[in-house]
């Protein structure tokens, strides 16, 4: 696998106060982090900015699972980005420490002053908490803002407060991300995220139709939960190794060969196969794919002449678009 950036990953308060991360402190921004777009990253940036000047490590604390799926199940979102991808891009924004906190009844129940008083300031020793404007927390999520700043006067941390962060005049959101991609509008995705909208996962064998029509694919099983509308896209492939290709990937059910109710599947054809240094064998391998635009609708065709005939053409027009996104 390419080579990941260090995080030291803490399970919760209890584990920080362990290893005794309150001497000398964090500064922490908190969040749930899903898809650590533009708006995270305006948290990210601020501590890992303030924390040389107060002698500490920039942190994160976040909640596993993601609130919701405890406390209303039935209307939790599906996650933009795998765990361990969430905690590479934190590690690469410059986050050193990640807490993540157990989200348990328990903690749902805490008021807000105990919640600062013995996690913020009790377990992580918090210099600096950075939250969003629109932060709450605490039981019922009666804790403000402006109450945290309430409270880190008296328990001796500051409180910086980000405003919304809007893009071409959107606010960035992991809400307004999953509607965009769930459109299959992967480039607006792609700029409140700060970089492209990634499928990553394990490549894994398929119905093997690709191979006889002349058109091998690479089946991906993605890990993240989120997957972009029905279509054809253009995208950059990263392989093991560090090495890149481009491709044109199908999400979608194949419906010339298969009938209602199939899976959807991810299946990327290698534009640059085998990429430089590559066998041609990735089973088993790891590839990341980073849709880059949408090249039309999947749907299904007459015969499978007409399939193919499509899909050259959609290789001609992907390879010429994505080698205009590579020129200077």
């Amino acid at each position: 696998m390419w080579k990941k950036p260090a995080v030291d990953v803490l399970r919760g308060a209890s584990e920080a106060q362990s290893r005794g991360i309150a001497a000398p402190g964090v500064a922490v921004a908190i969040g749930n982090f899903d898809g650590v777009h533009r708006g995270h990253q305006a948290l990210v940036r601020t501590v890992v900015e303030r924390a040389p000047a107060l002698g500490v490590r920039p942190a994160i604390l976040t909640f596993d699972p993601h609130p919701a799926r405890l406390l209303s199940p039935d209307h939790a979102p599906p996650l933009l980005l795998a765990p361990a991808r969430k905690l590479e891009l934190l590690a690469l924004a410059g986050i050193e420490i990640a807490v993540l906190e157990p989200f348990t009844h328990a903690l749902a129940a805490l008021s807000p002053d105990a919640f600062a008083s013995d996690i913020l300031a009790g377990a992580l020793g918090a210099r600096l908490v950075c939250v969003g404007w629109d932060f709450t927390f605490g039981k019922k999520r009666a804790g403000t803002p402006d109450h945290l700043r309430e409270l880190g006067e008296r328990l001796g941390f500051a409180v910086e407060v980000v405003g919304a962060v809007k893009v071409a005049g959107a606010v960035c959101s992991s809400t307004r991300i999953r509607a965009l991609i769930a459109e299959g509008r992967v480039e607006d995705a792609a700029v409140l995220l700060g970089r492209p909208f990634e499928i990553e996962g394990a490549v894994v064998r398929g119905a093997g139709r690709g191979r006889t029509i002349g058109v091998p694919t690479a089946n991906l099983t993605p890990e993240a939960e989120v997957l972009p509308r029905t279509g054809v896209y253009g995208a950059t492939v990263l392989l093991e190794g560090g090495r890149h290709a481009r491709a044109v990937v199908n999400v979608g059910t194949a419906p010339t060969f298969t009938g209602a109710g199939h899976p959807v599947t991810v299946e990327a054809h290698l534009l640059d196969f085998p990429p430089p240094g590559a066998s041609g064998d990735l089973y088993g391998q790891r590839a990341r794919l980073e849709l880059r635009f949408r090249l039309r609708e999947e749907r299904r065709f007459p015969s499978v002449d007409a399939l193919v005939a499509q899909i050259r053409d959609d290789l001609a027009v992907g390879a010429a678009r994505l080698g205009a996104l590579e020129e200077p």
